[in-house]
């Protein structure tokens, strides 16, 4: 027996974000499911930053008077690696509350009939039980180098959590893992861990550097997601997954789950990825490690078993993905929308 879709052709389905790496494969995602059709009655609904600043509240009020979405995804957010992370503290924190509390408080007070909420798998403990469960929520203390930004995260998840159980919203949020893929951000220190790695092989690569450093020890174990896996997650879920039906996932206590993990669930070592990529972008020289530099999370596995027994599971393998995130990282770099060191 088929699930009805909880989407239906003429929403009108804002995402916010549209512009990032999440944003856009979603948007991708969403036009391969026919949505956003005029001809069908729906739209895909985008604002860039000059058109709606997200961190104005009575801004967003306006947009949502005006545009009236039926449904919101929320990939807007303030990201980054460690560095930034470490330099932008406040930042990370302020900006990404605001950005969540004005979405969520206006998509519940204009009526928006369901909205997604994209989080991280950094909102888990350090030291969690791998892999991870969606339990090991607040179970423990989170990974210093991340922190800022894993709290946003959290009140994210809670707010809409609380506007469900309050007020009958319907929120569902993903816990992505580590993602990738066309629109990344390649900054050298502002980054991911993967994109940084890209940029620093394809250049040493280019320029015919006898080695490449790297930071830590490269022995954290790391999952990744391509960005269009995620966006097809995304899809399927607002499509088929009410956590208020029976059938709905459960925590091990018995009540529905809010948010779902979404990753591949398989994990690999930082050396082994940085070894990949040199591969994939043609670097024959020798890999050092900086020791000096944070690890970060010793291992961080999601458990991805409650999306799955809904009936998704990720299809590009890292094999695969690396060689097209490269080749999409050359070709943004070809056309000079790569942002200098």
């Amino acid at each position: 027996m088929t699930t009805p879709s909880l989407l239906y052709p003429s929403d009108r389905i804002f995402v916010a974000g549209h512009r990032g790496m999440a944003g856009g494969a979603i948007g991708r995602a969403l036009r391969r499911a026919g949505y956003g059709e005029t001809e069908r009655g729906g739209a895909l609904l985008t604002a860039s930053r000059q058109e709606l600043d997200l961190l104005n509240g009575a801004a967003v009020a306006r947009w949502f008077s005006e545009q009236r979405p039926d449904v919101v995804v929320l990939a807007a957010a303030k990201v980054g690696g460690i560095q930034a992370n470490a330099t932008y503290p406040a930042d990370f924190l302020l900006d990404n509350l605001k950005i969540q509390n004005h979405v969520i408080e206006t998509a519940w007070r204009s009526g928006v009939r369901r909205l997604l909420f994209l989080g991280s798998s950094c909102i888990y403990p350090k030291f969690a039980d791998q892999p991870i469960r969606e339990e090991a929520l607040l179970t423990g203390a989170l990974e210093p180098t991340n922190a800022w930004y894993a709290i946003a995260k959290i009140t994210g998840i809670k707010l809409g959590e609380a506007l469900r159980l309050q007020h009958g919203f319907d929120a569902i949020s993903l816990m992505p893992t580590n993602l990738y893929g066309p629109g990344d951000n390649y900054h050298p220190t502002n980054s991911h861990v993967l994109p940084a790695l890209i940029r620093r092989f394809h250049e040493a690569a280019e320029a015919g550097a006898p080695s490449v450093t790297c930071w830590g020890t490269g022995t954290p174990l790391r999952e990744f997601l391509h960005a269009d896996d995620l966006g097809e997650a995304c899809v399927f879920a607002l499509e088929h997954w009410d956590p208020a039906a029976a059938a709905a996932p459960c925590d091990d206590a018995g009540a529905p789950l809010a948010f779902l993990n979404v990753g591949t669930g398989v994990d690999l070592s930082i050396r082994e990825l940085a070894e990949a990529v040199a591969a994939a972008t043609g670097f024959r020289g020798e890999i050092l490690w900086d020791t000096t530099k944070p690890d970060g999370t010793p291992k961080k596995q999601l458990d991805v078993s409650r999306l799955a027994a809904l009936g998704w599971r990720a299809r590009i393998p890292l094999a695969e993905g690396l060689q097209q995130a490269v080749a999409a990282f050359r070709s943004e770099l070809a056309r000079g929308a790569v942002r200098a060191a």
